[in-house]
């Protein structure tokens, strides 16, 4: 069975009544800092968009250099994962990509949501761009433009089609294997096969575990409202890092001597760990420097060629502690670790 998770970066909204008489009022999902039930329990909802591009010239949306668009945070995990296939495939000449500004603004003057807004210039923010094809202020209107009666979350990653004018897929467990496979006919490097037929029932197993207690736990510690639910998330990511420091004292990547699937989505939460979610979401009981493994093996997956430049961590911290007031409420931005993960490291002692 293959799991194909809900992973995106979450925009707040506010509850829209509709002003036509024949429509009924309807919730809006906000943020993920909303998605919290009565019991202080963080639930993450599914993405919405899912339509498949496909290698088949035939099909709704066929493979072609050109026709898409990958809009990103450098914040976003979810997001950075699709960007990190996008440049070690090979993909950056056939698949342009846009980012986004760090920290949440208002989207719209009617309404109270904060979410993903695009720079108004080339030189307003570096490392965002305004977006270049259809205009859009915020991510929202590109959702907007797809569907007007959409009524989800305004998040990212999104991929675009230029040509139709809507989102193809906005999950990005579905982007980043159609990156894997689907474009191989125009990707620069086509051999690299990160969900090999061999693996696939490993990486999907590990994928399960490693999102339910790393992706998505440190999420259900940062955001829990209640002792409880935070305790239970903190203990199963602390077993889950656990399991990954014993596995990885046995083997260069975490499904054996391959880099996979699996290696991607693990590293976009580690690379976060010490400099985010130890501070921002408690998740304090240990550090990553502390995992001998774990902390090397992080370093490995980062000096990978091109995965470097996925990784913008003034995003990243700019994000997570201005956009969450009601965790952080004065922005303040812890100044350190400031760890170089381009520092030697020991992998190299497993084979590969």
């Amino acid at each position: 069975m293959i799991f194909l998770f809900s992973k995106t970066c979450f925009a707040k909204t506010s509850l829209i009544l509709s002003l036509f008489p024949f429509k009924h009022s309807r919730q809006m999902a906000r943020s993920a800092i909303d998605e919290v039930s009565e019991t202080g329990s963080f639930t993450r909802t599914a993405s919405t968009f899912r339509s498949f591009i496909s290698r088949d010239p035939n099909s709704q949306f066929p493979a072609e250099s050109g026709r898409y668009h990958l809009y990103i945070s450098y914040a976003c995990p979810w997001a950075s994962r699709c960007l990190a296939y996008l440049k070690i495939k090979g993909l950056e000449k056939a698949i342009r990509f846009t980012s986004v500004k760090p920290i949440w603004e208002q989207t719209k003057e009617t309404d109270e949501h904060r979410g993903w807004v695009f720079p108004a210039t080339d030189t307003e923010e570096p490392g965002a761009e305004p977006d270049p094809l259809n205009g859009a202020k915020t991510i929202r209107d590109l959702y907007e433009l797809a569907s007007t009666n959409y009524s989800g979350k305004f998040t990212v990653p999104v991929l675009w089609d230029k040509k139709l004018k809507t989102i193809v897929n906005n999950e990005s467990a579905e982007i980043i294997r159609m990156f894997n496979t689907e474009f191989n006919d125009i990707a620069e490097n086509s051999s690299l096969d990160l969900y090999p037929s061999d693996l696939r029932d490993q990486i999907d197993g590990t994928n399960e575990w490693i999102y339910n207690g790393i992706n998505n736990g440190v999420y259900r510690c940062g955001f829990a409202t209640k002792q409880g639910p935070y305790d239970e998330a903190v203990k199963q990511v602390y077993e889950a890092l656990d399991k990954c420091e014993e596995i990885l004292g046995k083997q260069r990547y975490i499904c054996g001597n391959r880099l996979t699937e699996a290696d991607i989505r693990l590293f976009v939460t580690l690379i976060r760990f010490d400099e985010v979610y130890a501070v921002h979401f408690k998740c304090n009981k240990k550090l990553l420097r502390e995992y001998p493994n774990l902390f090397n093996y992080t370093k490995d997956i980062y000096q990978i060629p091109s995965m470097s430049s996925t990784v913008n961590m003034q995003h990243i911290k700019r994000h997570y502690y201005g956009s969450h007031p009601s965790i952080n409420p004065y922005g303040i931005i812890p100044l350190g670790p400031d760890i170089d993960y381009s520092s030697p490291h020991d992998r190299e002692n497993f084979s590969a």
